[in-house]
């Protein structure tokens, strides 16, 4: 398990933009949509691992170090049901995730194969960066004592999930490369989170 280091939260949480901080306020009074949006998000995450494991499957590393990672987030997914249970909520439907609805517009189209899954791959970092930061900020900040305890060890999942996929993206399309167009995408996700509305029953 990764440690939680200050040294490792500065390298890792590299976003542009931090959450507002009204955030997780609201959030902790919606705690039930913030439960069923955050069960979505894992089932999606482990969905998109699959996608781009069949997608990409020419690329041997990804599928090793991808297939792990689908596993993880469906059990997520499961911890997350646990959680909506013991509180007598429901699943209900799933919502619309605009923010990362936008980040899929900054996927670069068409170019070769290296750049098709680098572009995934960076993609779905971000998305685990900033579930990431807002799980910490759960994790600090709501008064549920079982939710901090779960939120923080999500929390270093989520890290580690970050982290596998910025190192794959730099590993298959290079470091250089990917660093140049890792600061075009944390550019980007700062104009998405200033632009969104604050909204406590969203995760992102």
């Amino acid at each position: 398990m990764m440690n939680w280091t200050e040294s490792t939260r500065q390298k890792m949480l590299n976003l542009q933009l931090p959450t507002d901080p009204r955030w997780v306020n609201i959030a902790e009074m919606n705690i039930e949509d913030i439960l069923v949006d955050h069960a979505y998000c894992e089932q999606k995450a482990a969905s998109s691992c699959i996608s781009m494991i069949v997608q990409f499957n020419d690329f041997e590393q990804l599928v090793a170090e991808l297939t792990p990672v689908v596993a993880e987030e469906w059990g997520h997914f499961e911890r997350v049901l646990e959680q909506l249970n013991k509180r007598g909520f429901k699943l209900g439907k799933p919502r619309r995730d605009e923010y990362v609805i936008k980040l899929k517009d900054f996927v670069k189209k068409g170019g070769d194969r290296i750049q098709q899954v680098t572009e995934h791959l960076m993609m779905n970092a971000l998305v685990e960066a900033r579930s990431c930061e807002r799980f910490k900020l759960l994790s600090q900040n709501i008064e549920d004592k079982e939710l901090k305890v779960f939120y923080y060890e999500l929390m270093i999942s989520e890290a580690g999930h970050y982290v596998n996929f910025l190192e794959l993206a730099r590993s298959i399309g290079g470091k250089e490369k990917i660093n140049e167009r890792w600061k075009e995408w944390l550019q980007y996700e700062a104009g998405i989170i200033s632009n969104l509305e604050i909204r406590g029953d969203r995760m992102h």
